[in-house]
């Protein structure tokens, strides 16, 4: 079962308060964390509770929704209730989801909660790749990411450093460093691209890989690698 949605509704009109509760419960999607007319009780769930969606009027006595969506729009998403279609323009400057117009049927509420999932999915990341295959000898090389240890360019070839081999492919240092996570290898000279976790010990502009190999930062790399070796030393 699909871990259910926390929401918040948030309406100064009890009815609408009871309308939208009923509407959630029948989804069987959503897990209601408050209902009510209170917006100090909904300040401090929204900092002490994890809150995924809220369901907020925009015409409220104390606080209106405009005021709260400006207040905790950075790390919440809201879908507007509202009977003023005239603020949807506005509304729409915040993290909303989805302007229901009152009055709501529970097939408007249901789709805006459906549009709330595809855009939650939208936003989760893709897996990341922990691999490439690469062709040497009519044949295709799968080659572990972790397992890399550097690559040398060769003219037109390039010879890929692992942990228990060496893969000598056609391919330039371009291409090869596009296919690389960005994070975890880096160009340190326009024949060599290390694995940043591979490397033993630096000394100077000269740099002793895992496997014991000794590889050269080139001029034109020196600048952005001592600023890695900064960062990373932080």
């Amino acid at each position: 079962m699909k871990q259910k949605i926390n929401c918040i509704i948030l309406d100064d009109e009890p009815f609408a308060v009871r309308l939208l509760n009923d509407y959630a419960i029948k989804t069987d999607l959503l897990n209601i964390i408050y209902a009510g007319s209170d917006v100090y009780e909904v300040m401090k769930l929204l900092g002490s509770e994890n809150i995924d969606l809220i369901f907020i009027d925009i015409q409220m006595p104390e606080l209106t929704g405009i005021e709260m969506m400006k207040m905790f729009n950075k790390n919440h998403n809201f879908i507007v209730t509202t009977a003023y279609a005239e603020y949807a323009l506005e509304a729409f400057d915040f993290h909303v989801v989805d302007f229901l117009l009152k009055p709501i049927t529970f097939n408007r509420f249901y789709q805006g909660v459906q549009k709330f999932i595809q855009w939650q999915q939208a936003f989760i990341p893709e897996p990341q790749m922990d691999h490439l295959f690469v062709r040497s000898d009519r044949k295709y090389y799968k080659i572990a990411f972790d397992e890399i240890i550097y690559i040398e360019g060769l003219k037109d070839y390039i010879r890929i450093h692992t942990i228990n081999d060496k893969i000598m492919v056609l391919e330039n240092m371009k291409d090869i460093l596009e296919k690389l996570p960005e994070n975890r290898f880096m160009r340190i000279h326009r024949s060599y691209i290390i694995a940043t976790d591979k490397i033993k010990v630096i000394e100077g502009n000269r740099i002793q890989m895992r496997n014991q190999d000794f590889v050269t930062v080139g001029e034109t790399y020196r600048k952005p690698f001592s600023e890695w070796i900064e960062t990373s030393g932080r």
